[in-house]
């Protein structure tokens, strides 16, 4: 095939199944080892995978018993990590709620420059008053405000980047001009937002800007993506699901005048992979037997802002839920958990059962063949340009599927068998954005 698949491994400490830790296979202090990541870098980069990818929030996620929880930060994470590896892409989130444009761009320029053209960005808003908290507020804005000021954070961003030229640096030691300043400029942003002055105190990075990622799938969210995002992570339940939005994003991205080929859909899927079928299954369910339910309930409970009196784990959800309106935080996630429940008359129980493994994302056990045809099923009906791995278990479930899922989809003529490029951009299919200040900066060189 001309067209090939797109993969990312989210990596998440012992791995996405909040149970993971209690397996007697894993460490539960991985989550602040770099050897530990490390390695899995290097076992993805094996696999020759587009990229790994690291979520990030400001705020002491969820309750401190229910697994691992704390972080280390993520583009600190990805510094060391490329240091070891030479091709996997890095990618990291960051909050435009809680960084400043200036010092976001030059951590993402250093970054870039430490990988030799490796880094992407996944921009995200942050929900939540916890997180507001921390940063001297007493409520997080609204979901609308939030992703204006990230729009004009995105903008502050890609002009600090371009405020160098690319042949900026001459480094002529007889004529002894190092920079030639009239290819560095101020930016001079003055918005609703933020004021920046720039430039910015990096060159100009091999990728030029970071793959920019983007995971809401609200309507503010979709928006975003299709005028910014050049990667989208996104939870869907169903294939015929996963059709309406790929079909709805591109159409949205064609319609700010993008061609659509320059945005890639990739849903995430949270694979148990066993010898046979019976096998999965058995695996999935000493996962799901190992949940403490009374946990989750009380997040549920905090996500949907109802009385954790009011739900029963043995009943289904009660009709008093708030509407996705209603809803200050992560809208789309909040719409597709409680579809899900209603659509299978899940049981509260059976639904924290469900979102152990994924938190909303399409959860699958099955023989590495089985896994292998729902992917190539997605990708061949239109549904995804590729997916977001997000494995159960670390480091066990990604070895699997690179070391089984991977070679099938290659065999199909899915997926690479080699890297042909060095730089995310390139693993992606995506090109180095030209400099949006060459052309008047030409005109003051040549005036």
């Amino acid at each position: 095939m001309s067209k090939q698949l797109h993969l990312n491994a989210f990596l998440m400490s012992t791995g996405h199944h909040e149970a993971s830790w209690r397996l007697p296979e894993s460490d539960p202090h991985s989550n602040t080892k770099i050897e530990y990541y490390v390695n899995l870098a290097r076992i993805a980069e094996r696999g020759k995978l587009d990229s790994i990818f690291f979520a990030d929030s400001p705020v002491l996620f969820g309750d401190t018993g229910r697994r691992p929880s704390g972080k280390l930060e993520p583009t600190v994470l990805l510094t060391a990590i490329a240091v070891q590896t030479s091709r996997i892409g890095l990618i990291a989130t960051a909050s435009t709620s809680y960084n400043s444009p200036f010092n976001l761009a030059r951590r993402f320029a250093s970054v870039d420059w430490v990988s030799n053209g490796r880094v992407g960005w996944n921009i995200v808003t942050t929900a939540g008053a916890d997180a507001a908290r921390n940063f001297g507020l007493d409520d997080v804005p609204d979901h609308k405000l939030r992703y204006e000021k990230a729009a004009e954070f995105v903008d502050v961003a890609t002009k600090l980047w371009d405020s160098w030229q690319d042949d900026a640096v001459l480094a002529d030691k007889e004529s002894g001009l190092h920079t030639d300043p009239d290819k560095v400029r101020k930016i001079e942003h003055e918005g609703q937002f933020f004021k920046v002055a720039g430039p910015l105190n990096v060159p100009r990075s091999p990728q030029a800007y970071p793959v920019l990622v983007q995971a809401g799938s609200s309507e503010d969210g979709k928006e975003f993506a299709a005028r910014y995002a050049e990667a989208v992570f996104t939870a869907q339940q169903t294939i015929e699901d996963g059709l309406e939005f790929y079909t709805d994003l591109k159409r949205r991205a064609i319609a700010v005048g993008r061609d659509p080929e320059t945005i890639k859909i990739l849903p995430g899927i949270v694979p148990v992979i066993g010898d046979t079928e019976e096998h999965a299954r058995e695996l999935d369910a000493e996962l799901e037997r190992l949940i403490s339910p009374e946990y989750a309930k009380r997040q549920l409970a905090r996500t949907w802002g109802i009385p954790v009196e009011d739900l029963d784990l043995d009943s289904e959800l009660p009709d008093n839920l708030p509407t996705e309106d209603e809803i200050q935080g992560a809208k789309s996630r909040f719409t597709l958990i409680v579809n899900l429940a209603r659509r299978e008359r899940l049981t509260l129980r059976q639904l924290i059962g469900r979102l152990g493994g994924g938190r909303g994302h399409h959860t699958f056990a099955g023989t590495a063949e089985q896994v292998a045809d729902t992917i190539e099923e997605w990708f061949i009906r239109g549904a995804a340009d590729g997916f977001n791995i997000m494995p159960a278990v670390l480091p066990s479930g990604l070895e699997r599927f690179v070391d089984e899922v991977v070679p099938i989809l290659q065999r199909r003529g899915l997926f690479r068998t080699e890297y042909t490029e060095t730089t995310l951009r390139g693993h992606y299919g995506l090109d180095r954005p030209a400099n949006q200040f060459a052309e008047a900066d030409a005109l003051v060189v040549a005036g």
